[in-house]
């Protein structure tokens, strides 16, 4: 015999902030210009890895995305979004280690 508790509508609201907690720690997944309707998402991705379709950190996008929009979203546009350069801190190491970020702008249905 299973044992299922009944979903309650403010579980899905703790496990989304939850999520977004944890993402905003890494940077890997960020919801940038946020509002009530939607809003956009930016995950780190990498060209030799998958490219932006291929990355692990969009499917945390997305269902960052379906945490904000429970009812379905809209996609208005994708692409590339500027990314972030850093120095490494590496002795010996040469160059600016540059991340590639891919944004999703979404609106909720």
């Amino acid at each position: 015999m299973v044992l299922r508790r009944p979903s309650k509508p403010w579980t899905q609201a703790i496990w989304s902030v939850l999520f977004v907690a944890c993402a905003g720690c890494s940077q890997a997944v960020v919801l940038t210009h946020e509002t009530e309707q939607g809003g956009v998402v930016t995950y780190l991705f990498k060209e030799d890895r998958g490219g932006p379709m291929g990355s692990p950190h969009r499917r945390d996008a997305l269902t960052l995305i379906e945490g904000k929009c429970p009812s379905g979203y809209r996609v208005l546009h994708d692409g590339e979004v500027p990314g972030y350069g850093s120095l490494s801190s590496v002795e010996g190491a040469e160059g600016e280690v540059r991340g590639r970020r891919w944004g999703i702008q979404f609106r909720c249905k």
